[in-house]
């Protein structure tokens, strides 16, 4: 053991052995050892060697610790001594030494290669990768946190490698999923940091580590160490979950449809006093909007896109995110990424761009957040980030959105600008950084405008209207003469390709800027002058920008000015320029640097304000015009003559498509209103018969309530003659009892004939209520029963003046039937005396009597309640009678406007018949000159597939107001 003695630091005699002989020494211990502990002291002293002699080690013990992996699984503590040296020998965190610069250049290199050299060994056997993450799953603590150092290692050297070895691995990924589970935080934490490198550049992986609840963990973690206050637990769980989200859809939608973006909000959190933020805080709330933008960025699928930012805002993160942007005290960089958040979750959404136009600052007065970031776009002195952001943010909150558009242009227009000058406005801020004296405020304002321009024709003419006053005591001139001015006095480049750019969008597809262009005689002599000289590079994308100008005005130019038609302006091209020439230097735009960066991506990220050129959808305006100016400069008058010609043709054509097509979407329009009509009145017709079916349940209730009392007054007569026994028992004159019964029968008599009448009336009433069902259900087939409902009518009405009649007859028997149940009374009375000693039975023949005059006015009353069922009923089958007298109205005007859309859309089809032999003879024409109609036969044949689809519904239609004149 001297030599072990030796190395761990113990005295000894003689001279001292190598390093290279001691660990040979050790390693030839770890291989033929039987005893464990011998083999552990030896692994135990490789491990304190492996740092300083790294590369003895791992060439001459590498093989042996693998085997020792292998073999004494069941001793934990001579697994964790080996995966402790291994991680040593292929980790390239080295212990700060102190050493020169450039020999800590050259021996980081070495490490790396030396780190690269040892993972390619070790993972060469694919049995060995498997046998760590087998030992991973070891809940000892001395085995797992070295093997999970160790496989994060292995990642960081030899990533894809390891990926795939781990993804053919029978449930690896799960696994390790098991990491961020362990009670124990620092595996915990070391796992988020060895699925960060897992999860690197490999789409399957990602999704295998999404799908085993990743998002659930994580997200409780960061709630769990205080979201944006946390440490860099923190930091490492949202750089995992970036890893997990960036550029890959399907986990996108599946963080969205688990509601995980709902537990964002929480994070964006701000307190009033926002001084004092550490830079761990900073740090964690940069990766968290980064996160939001990952899942809104404009390079993900459209929907995918939209559906994430509907859910921000229903969640009220947008909201946060706007709070955050108008707190005070919050760091510059935090505000930068604040606004570029912002910008990508309004871009493109009505609904996010609506609320954040509705945004105010906390100032007094209120004002709009975009009119105070607009003043920090336009001010000189704010930093050049910020101002990139703003203008990001600008340009989103227009994307797609007229009527941002609007508002914003209308703040330019006479009529809507603010006299008092108490507010400032976003038009006047864009023109005030048009025109100051700094080139990036001046570049900024314009692409802004330009913004506010794109694709909206109407906005464009009405930019037409705007008037600047110069000085005082000049005349105000337009703002299109404006900005020419400025382009003509020379000023920087960058304020000069601002203009251009924003000359370009403005005049591109609307003829009537071009002719308020061309209106200036300067304007067509400066741009020929700039082209035609030999000027040098930084000049040259000045010459490019308005060779466009001069190609979008011979392009989109309507012929309306004698001095600058179209055919006048590209012989002024051929004599001053050449057409070689010009289209050479129209192509220096597309051919420039800043160009192919500007169009790589919406965002305008610049290294330095001088890169400021190009804006992104302008690249886009110039790909689309590069082509189609270049076939317009070589174009004859003769074609541009028939081209004209077959433009109008064209587009009458499709004014009067368009015109028939707008008076389809009407008819159809009030087709689905009287279908909606008709199913309110089946509604209403469904809710009668529910009515009329109650009132017949109500009424067999009331059946059965009589039947019992029929019964009752049964058993009571039944009672009344075992009385009458009873006093013949004791003695009671016969006579006298027989008299009782003669007038007790002759009442029951009575009762039955009135038992018989009510029957009569209920017979009436069932008759009654079937008429009314009759009534509802010929509601439907109002064409049919129109005649046949009046009928019924008036035989229903014949049946109520029958039941008034019987009423009142039924009424006169009850008023006698009354009398001679008080002359019944008073012969009863007359009796008692005679009773003598009986008057028990006496008495309770008087309680007979109370309780038969008492169902009596039971049935009295159950008379007066049919009586009033019968009116109710009456004035249902009233209304029924005129609601369908109102159907058959409404059914008769159906019907009439049936019959003039089908007249009107045979009148249609044999228009559009007429307009398409009228195209295929200008077709015809057109061939015959040698013209070719490629583009317009594209056109024709898309037109032609609406046509066909206008007929398809316009058949459609027909045989539905064919099958409802049918019904």
């Amino acid at each position: 053991m001297n030599f072990l003695r030796g190395v761990m630091g113990g005295p000894s005699a003689g001279p001292q052995p190598s390093g290279a002989d001691t660990i040979q020494k050790l390693c030839d211990r770890v291989a033929s050892s039987t005893l464990l502990d011998d083999r552990r002291d030896a692994v135990r002293a490789l491990k304190s060697l492996s740092k300083k002699y790294r590369l003895e080690v791992g060439i001459q013990a590498m093989e042996h610790l693998i085997h020792v992996l292998q073999t004494d699984r069941s001793d934990s503590e001579i697994i964790g001594y080996a995966l402790d040296t291994l991680y040593n020998v292929i980790s390239n965190d080295l212990e700060e030494e102190e050493q020169d610069d450039s020999e800590e250049e050259n021996s980081a290199k070495q490490v790396d290669d030396l780190g690269s050299q040892f993972t390619e060994i070790f993972i060469k056997q694919q049995e060995n990768v498997t046998l760590l993450l087998t030992l991973v799953e070891e809940f000892d603590f001395h085995v797992r946190w070295p093997g999970v150092k160790l496989l994060t290692s292995l990642l960081k050297q030899q990533g894809p490698q390891v990926q795939q070895i781990i993804l053919v691995s029978p449930m690896g990924v799960s696994r390790l999923m098991d990491l961020l589970a362990d009670s124990r935080e620092v595996i915990r934490n070391d796992g988020v940091l060895l699925l960060q490198q897992l999860t690197k550049s490999n789409a399957a992986i990602q999704k295998i580590v999404a799908f085993e609840n990743a998002f659930e963990r994580l997200l409780d973690i960061i709630t769990e160490e205080g979201n944006s206050d946390g440490g860099i637990v923190v930091e490492d769980c949202l750089l995992l979950l970036q890893n997990l989200l960036k550029n890959n859809n399907s986990n996108q939608n599946f963080f969205k449809e688990g509601s995980y973006i709902q537990r964002m909000k929480p994070w964006f959190e701000v307190g009033d006093d926002n001084c004092g933020w550490s830079a761990q805080k900073v740090t964690n709330l940069h990766l968290m909007l980064q996160l939001v933008r990952v899942l809104v960025s404009p390079t993900n699928p459209p929907g995918a896109t939209s559906s994430c930012q509907k859910a921000m805002f229903h969640c009220g993160l947008l909201q946060q995110l706007c709070t955050i942007l108008m707190a005070t005290g919050v760091p510059a960089d935090i505000l930068t990424e604040t606004i570029n958040t912002v910008s990508e979750v309004i871009r493109g959404c009505q609904t996010n761009q609506d609320y954040f136009a509705s945004v105010n600052a906390p100032s007094n007065p209120p004002r709009p957040a975009i009119v105070v970031l607009l003043m920090s776009m336009v001010n000189e002195r704010q930093p050049f980030v910020l101002r990139c952001a703003v203008l990001y943010c600008f340009q989103c909150f227009l994307y797609k959105n007229q009527k941002g558009q609007g508002e914003i242009v209308s703040t330019l227009l006479p009529s809507t600008i603010d006299a008092t000058g108490n507010s400032v406005s976003a038009g006047q801020l864009l023109c005030g950084g048009l025109f100051s004296t700094d080139s990036l405020s001046n570049w900024c304002a314009a692409v802004a405008l330009a913004h506010a321009l794109q694709e909206n024709g109407t906005l464009k003419e009405q930019l037409l209207r705007v008037q600047l006053a110069t000085s005082i005591g000049n005349p105000p001139v337009s703002l299109l003469q404006q900005c020419t001015n400025i382009l003509s006095q020379g000023s920087k480049v960058q304020t000069r390709v601002g203009l251009l750019m924003l000359l370009c969008t403005w005049l591109s597809n609307c003829s009537i800027a071009v002719t308020h262009f061309l209106h200036n005689p300067a304007n067509v002599p400066f741009l020929t002058g700039q082209i035609a000289e030999n000027l040098g590079e930084e000049e040259q994308l000045v010459q490019g920008l308005c060779a466009l100008l001069l190609g979008i005005s011979i392009y989109y130019n309507d012929n309306s000015l004698e001095n600058y038609r179209k055919e006048k302006l590209k012989q002024l091209i051929e004599k001053r320029i050449g057409r070689e020439n010009f289209i050479e230097k129209l192509g220096f735009i597309s051919k420039h640097e800043l160009y192919s960066r500007a169009a790589q991506k919406p965002q305008p990220s610049f290294s330095s304000p001088d890169h400021m050129m190009f804006d992104h959808e302008f690249t886009k305006l110039v790909k689309e015009l590069e082509g189609v100016i270049s076939k317009a400069i070589y174009k004859s008058s003769e074609e541009d003559k028939k081209e004209e010609e077959v433009k109008k043709t064209l587009e009458q054509h499709d004014n009067i498509v368009t015109h028939y097509k707008k008076v389809i979407r009407e008819q159809d329009q009030e087709l689905e209103e009287l279908k909606q009509r008709i199913s309110t009145l089946t509604s209403q017709n469904e809710q009668l018969q529910a009515t009329v079916t109650q009132q017949v349940s109500q009424i067999q209730q009331h059946k059965d309530q009589y039947n019992l009392l029929k019964v009752q007054l049964g058993k009571d007569t039944q009672h009344h003659n075992s009385h009458g026994d009873t006093l013949q028992m004791n003695g009671i004159q016969t006579e006298e009892v027989s008299k009782l019964k003669e007038e007790l029968e002759e009442w029951k008599n009575k009762h039955e004939l009135l038992q018989g009448q009510l029957k009569e009336k209920d017979s009436v009433i069932e008759k009654l209520n079937s008429s009314q069902l009759e009534v509802g259900a010929a509601e439907q087939p109002l064409q049919t029963s129109r005649f046949g409902g009046l009928e019924h009518s008036n035989e229903l009405q014949k049946e109520l003046e029958m039941l008034r009649s019987q009423i009142q007859l039924q009424a006169a028997e009850i008023s006698k039937l009354q009398m001679e149940n008080q002359k019944l009374q008073v012969m009863n009375t007359a009796a008692d005396p005679m009773l003598g000693d009986s008057g028990a039975p006496a008495a309770t023949s008087s309680e007979l009597e109370a309780r038969l005059e008492q169902e009596i006015k039971e049935l009295k009353s159950q008379v007066k309640a049919l009586s009033e069922e019968k009116e109710s009923l009456k004035q249902q089958l009233d209304s029924s009678t005129s609601t369908v007298a109102i159907l058959q109205d409404k059914n008769s005007r159906l019907e009439r406007e049936v019959a003039e859309s089908k007249k009107e859309q045979d009148d249609l089809l044999v228009l559009l018949a007429d307009q398409d032999q009228k195209i295929s003879a200008q077709k015809m024409k057109l061939k015959d000159f040698g013209v070719a109609v490629e583009d317009e036969d594209d056109t024709e044949s898309g037109d032609q597939g609406d046509e066909d689809e206008d007929g398809d519904e316009e058949e459609q239609d027909e045989n539905a107001a064919v099958c409802y004149q049918d019904n």
